[in-house]
């Protein structure tokens, strides 16, 4: 597999992407580079904008960092929030950001023009959060509606599904079959699947630091406030509320599932690479409508030797009509609710 950067950088994207490595890695060659491109430097915005309590300095950090990247200025010192980092990989990603600008700055330019404006949606929504939530906080502030809820979802994650779309009509698939506007939108579908997962997985942890990604709203009809879902014991009442979310997640991976369908077989490094992340999803969903998600001692994941099997489920769906559509309706099978 091809490198990223340069050997140590591409070790960094390794150990700063447990799951996404995995998909990053069954790319075809003609669309990795950029994908990869694209991770880093969303990883990047995302490590500052969750550094340390100050909120203007880090507005400010994420403003330099857009324009370094717009600018393609590889003279972007972040050495000084590098040193705060707890995960000393992400400490050395900011450490080497000059490098994954210039990487960027020598990309092809409808390439670079496809990634920054993936890039600066990302960003636009992380400097959002800071905006709305501030920074760690003992107080705990949820979003309004499920608008903004839709919104955040789209901004890092529904953004990518519609680069990732871009690229690949772009660098690799040939056809003048598909419609590209209906790929468009069932790749932005596909993301925001994949970060509602996250969401509706790390609760605990982001209401530890102040942010309910879950409205005020739609809390309130069933007499919870966000501070209620720091009490594990108020799964009971929460229950409902949190599988009707997880329905909304389950509806966004049948459109995934939809914009594999379109990818004509003959790209099977592509559809193993779309595959994965939702085989995978279907499975963690399975997992949290059987657990108290409020719980922090639940760290609800998959395991690795269960990834490992999982990858090579896919490896053989993408060779097999047959054995493709047993493996996705089993998914969706066990994460549907009873």
């Amino acid at each position: 597999m091809s490198v990223i950067v340069d050997d140590a950088i591409d070790d960094l994207l390794r150990r700063t992407s447990r799951s996404f490595y995995l998909s990053l890695g069954t790319l075809p060659d003609q669309i990795r580079n950029q994908v990869g491109l694209l991770y880093l430097l969303a990883r990047v915005a995302d490590t500052i904008a969750d550094t340390g309590d100050d909120r203007d300095l880090l507005i400010g950090m994420l403003d330099k960092y857009s324009e370094a990247v717009q600018s393609n200025s590889n003279e972007l010192d972040l050495n000084s929030i590098a040193d705060l980092q707890e995960n000393h990989h992400e400490g050395d990603l900011l450490r080497s950001v000059s490098k994954v600008i210039s990487a960027f700055a020598c990309a092809e330019e409808g390439d670079r023009q496809m990634i920054l404006r993936c890039l600066l949606v990302i960003i636009s929504g992380q400097r959002l959060d800071i905006e709305r939530f501030g920074t760690k906080s003992s107080e705990i502030i949820a979003l309004k509606s499920d608008e903004e809820l839709d919104d955040y979802a789209y901004r890092v994650a529904g953004s990518v599904g519609e680069f990732w779309t871009e690229i690949s009509l772009r660098r690799l698939i040939e056809s003048e079959e598909i419609e590209t506007e209906r790929m468009r939108v069932l790749g932005i579908r596909f993301g925001k699947a994949l970060q509602m997962i996250n969401i509706l997985r790390d609760i605990p942890s982001d209401l530890s630091i102040g942010r309910c990604y879950l409205p005020m709203n739609r809390l309130l009809e069933y007499d919870l406030d966000p501070s209620d879902l720091l009490n594990p014991d108020s799964m009971g009442t929460f229950r409902a509320l949190y599988s009707a979310y997880l329905d909304i997640t389950c509806d966004h991976l049948d459109h995934a599932e939809e914009y594999i369908s379109i990818i004509p077989r003959e790209y099977r490094s592509l559809r193993l690479s779309c595959m994965l992340p939702v085989v995978i999803g279907r499975r963690t969903i399975a997992l949290l409508r059987g657990k108290n998600v409020l719980n922090p001692v639940n760290q609800i994941k998959i395991s690795r030797r269960r990834v490992a099997m999982i990858l090579f489920q896919c490896k053989l769906a993408v060779r097999s009509k047959w054995y493709e559509k047993r493996l996705i309706s089993s998914g969706r099978m066990f994460s549907t609710r009873e």
